[in-house]
């Protein structure tokens, strides 16, 4: 019998409901429960692969080709459950579906309303492609009271309905303030959220109260008093020193334990000694390494989340501590790199789309390769190592991305075709640009003897990738002739999926995102390697 748990958030947005909605899956999953984790986003977007990462923050891709919310991210990190299309929808993909049901005459000539079409709609989205798991947990996105999350919030208040109590138990996330000037903690906001809560015929089950410090008793006895929930069902979600700390907060608080009482079951033990053990890697390393991540989204860091992530992971794969210098791309245009770059044990240069920065990062993967600082090119970032290597190792003048325009020498085109578990996949330049990427896990063989065959220390991989254009494979003969080399390939050895110097402690440039597939307990293998390297190169500083 599946279980549903609802987390909603109020009083403020950006309080934590996905990493807090990951902490309770891995604790669920700890005890012995099977877990699958969804996001239900109320805006109006079909998905956010056209929002500009300033609005909406990094765009998660899963292995089946979906661009999703970047709390999957924080679901797959924490529960290592991959997620699928099926974990993400949207108000944009509901209204999508009901209209093209309604035009094909699927309703019978019915009036389309919110009620009970569209909650109909998300309710089916919630119940669908699962796979006998015990506990479904349901993000909602947004703050309680925004309009457009009401017909979310009706949705599941159905479901509690038709499922009862013994399926369906909802957890309400809200900000516990603190007011400097009166000296206390307050609880009215959160008496309102739940309020507005129950104003769409929601009563919150258990509280997860953030706050910047412990919550006395007689607040949380308040809050239980005014908001119709039991004493041990105020949960304090205090800040921690690491993300990874969040579960042991969490069951040290008793969240897993009222999830249980509520559902009235018995569940084993819960083991944290591995979490702990993350956290006592990441809070009290043995060293520390500087790494430059030259972008162009920097100026919101939830733009490259992952990649934060992934760093972390190598940080603890290694037992150092990873200090990030976060560089606008577009400041090499203006100033000197090496003011920015000297000294530092590596440099990153991750994905983006348009001709802004491009530069910068040239300029950067110049600076690696020559100073000799490992570098390591993701998505854009192999490609303008490519372009840097094209004009400034191979002689070919004239070398450029066809994403800027027209270039005499296209060595980054836009591939309009490719093949894909057998099946030819097309793109026009000219399409659509929502969904029309290289999306997803592609597999990738790597050459025999190279850098990333030893890393990964197998023949085949498989990586999610997330682009238009690609490195254009006639450029290979020379660029190898000049030292730079393909070392990983599709299985059809058309597209160029790495690039790599044998020559320099480590230049590493990859096609695809392996960010998205790192976790604390199972660090990428490049990230890996490259914070090795980087220890390496702090060592001859």
């Amino acid at each position: 019998m599946t279980r549903f748990i609802f987390i909603t958030g109020g009083v403020v947005s950006s309080l934590g409901k996905g990493l807090a909605s990951a902490a309770l899956g891995a604790l669920l999953q700890g005890r012995g429960f099977k877990v699958r984790l969804r996001k239900l986003d109320p805006y109006i977007n079909v998905d956010p692969g056209t929002m500009s990462p300033y609005q909406h923050g990094e765009v998660y891709v899963t292995d089946d080709g979906a661009e999703t919310d970047l709390d999957l991210g924080h679901y797959e990190r924490f529960t290592g459950v991959a997620s699928r299309q099926s974990d993400n929808i949207t108000t944009g993909r509901i209204y999508s579906d009901v209209i093209a049901r309604e035009r094909r005459g699927d309703y019978l000539g019915a009036t389309i309303q919110v009620i009970p079409h569209i909650t109909d709609a998300i309710k089916a989205f919630i119940t669908s492609d699962l796979e006998d798991e015990d506990f479904v947990l349901c993000e909602i996105g947004g703050t309680v009271g925004d309009i457009e999350g009401l017909p979310f919030l009706e949705a599941i208040r159905q479901m509690g309905n038709e499922l009862g109590r013994e399926r369906v138990m909802y957890l309400h996330l809200t900000l516990v303030p603190y007011i400097p000037s009166a000296g206390e903690l307050k609880t009215k906001p959160t008496q309102h959220s739940v309020k507005e809560l129950l104003s769409v015929g929601i009563q919150a089950d258990v509280l997860l109260c953030r706050a910047d410090r412990e919550i006395p008793d007689a607040d949380r006895r308040k809050i239980a008093l005014f908001c119709n929930v039991r004493h041990e069902a105020v949960i304090p979600a205090l800040d921690v020193d690491s993300i990874y700390q969040v579960p042991i907060s969490y069951h040290e608080e008793g969240l897993d334990d009222q999830v249980c009482r509520h559902f009235n079951i018995d569940a084993p033990a819960l083991d944290l000694s591995g979490w702990r053990d993350i956290v006592h890697r990441a809070t009290k390393p043995e060293g520390e390494v500087s790494i430059a991540i030259v972008g162009k989204y920097t100026g919101l860091l939830d733009a490259y989340k992952s990649l934060a992530e992934a760093l972390a992971h190598g940080g603890i794969a290694n037992n150092v501590r990873v200090n990030t210098n976060w560089i606008d791309a577009e400041i090499f245009e203006r100033e000197d790199t090496v003011q920015h770059l000297d000294g530092v044990n590596g440099i990153l240069v991750p994905g983006g789309f348009g001709e802004r920065g491009a530069a910068g990062k040239l300029a950067a993967a110049r600076f690696a390769r020559e100073r000799d600082v490992p570098y390591f090119g993701i998505c854009f970032g192999m490609q303008m190592a490519v372009v840097e290597a094209a004009r400034n190792m191979a002689g070919i003048e004239g070398a450029g991305s066809t994403e800027f325009g027209p270039c005499d020498e296209p060595v980054i085109g836009l591939m309009t075709e490719w093949i894909r578990d057998g099946t030819v996949e097309t793109r026009a330049r000219d399409g659509d640009l929502g969904g029309t990427m290289r999306l997803g896990a592609y597999g990738c063989v790597l050459s025999p003897n190279s850098r990333v065959r030893q890393i990964y220390g197998t023949d085949r991989i498989s990586e999610r990738h997330r682009h238009r254009y690609e490195v254009n494979n006639t450029y290979e003969a020379r660029l190898a002739k000049a030292g730079m080399i393909f070392s990983g390939k599709s299985p059809d050895g058309v597209l160029p999926e790495i690039v790599e110097l044998p020559d320099h402690p480590w230049f590493i440039g990859v096609q695809f995102h392996p960010e998205l597939k790192s976790r604390p307990f199972e660090p990428h293998p490049l990230f890996t390697s490259f914070i090795g390297a980087a220890i390496d190169q702090a060592r001859l500083v």
